[in-house]
């Protein structure tokens, strides 16, 4: 009988805080207060974005020049179908635009009405944010502009109340992932409270969780073996940082178990037992989760602990 491979959502996202130098800080002020700054280059070319080391010499740049707020698209692409967190959410434009007074070209959106109405060489103009903080977003797009070069260029001094001096920078992932056959019948399988590898043919040996093919022969596997739900802790870690959004309090220990019968460790949280008592050799045995989707974590047998010559070879 054939099984469904599962699938699901899944989501990576890892903000992060970081500083900026004496350059991108200027950037992003001006951006607040509606200026656009690049920078001279040791050639005399004006950076847009700006950099603070020369992309040819690596000499460090400081000249901060002020550039016009409209341009002329470079290169471009139609986007259809808008994804969370991108400039419009109807279909738009991703650009190259090289604004007026810069020699580089600054990737953002443009508000179009349809892929017709873009072009190379079209002239266009910086829409700004209604709320701005000092952010690349402070740029909400660009538009259509149907003016000459610096109609709108308000010269600015370059000198600024208070300056942007560090930025949230938000990277996150969606995607659908699948962990295909091997995985899907790993997981329906815990959901009977039932652990299962799969044996390789050629070397004999039993992964959990298995991948599908033997990471030491590089052989398709197909064949499947119940092991544990015992196992033997192998290797372990103290770990003491509060994790975001986990609920287990510091210190705790996550450990390489060998469940009986499997030739290569997983990984588990140890609980029901003081974090220094853990120790190579200590067996357990898996604390499933209200409904019995999955080990939550693994606890002592009570049993004596084995001996180093018995999982010497999956440390």
């Amino acid at each position: 009988m054939t099984t469904e491979v599962l699938k699901a959502p899944l989501v990576v996202e890892f903000p992060f805080t970081r500083s900026l130098g004496p350059v991108q800080s200027a950037f992003l002020t001006g951006l607040r207060e509606q200026v656009v700054l690049g920078v001279r280059a040791t050639d005399g070319r004006i950076l847009v974005p700006p950099v603070e080391y020369d992309p040819v010499t690596a000499d460090e740049i400081r000249d901060l020049v002020q550039v016009a707020p409209t341009g002329t698209v470079t290169t471009w692409a139609w986007n259809h179908a808008p994804r969370r967190g991108q400039p419009l959410d109807t279909p738009f434009a991703w650009v190259l635009v090289r604004l007026d007074g810069a020699d580089t070209a600054l990737l953002h959106a443009l508000d179009a009405p349809g892929s017709d109405a873009v072009h190379t060489g079209m002239r266009v103009r910086v829409r700004w944010a209604a709320e701005r903080s000092g952010a690349i977003t402070d740029i909400a797009c660009f538009e259509p502009y149907e003016g000459t070069s610096g109609d709108e260029v308000a010269e600015h001094d370059g000198q600024f109340e208070s300056m942007v001096t560090g930025i949230v920078a938000q990277a996150r992932l969606d995607y659908t992932y699948s962990p295909g056959r091997a995985q899907t019948a790993y997981i329906n399988a815990l959901a009977d409270r039932r652990i299962v590898g799969e044996r390789c043919p050629s070397c004999r040996k039993v992964y959990v969780p298995p991948r599908g093919a033997c990471p030491t022969c590089g052989v398709a596997t197909a064949e499947q073996v119940q092991v544990g739900p015992g196992g033997t802790v192998t290797t372990f870690c103290i770990v003491n940082i509060k994790a975001r959004n986990l609920d287990i309090e510091v210190p705790y220990v996550y450990a390489h178990i060998a469940l009986d019968g499997a030739d290569l460790a997983l990984h588990g949280r140890i609980g029901g037992i003081p974090y220094d008592q853990v120790r190579m050799g200590l067996r357990v045995e898996p604390v499933w989760t209200e409904g019995g989707r999955y080990p939550d974590h693994y606890r002592p047998t009570g049993e004596p602990d084995a001996d180093y010559e018995t999982f010497k070879e999956l440390l």
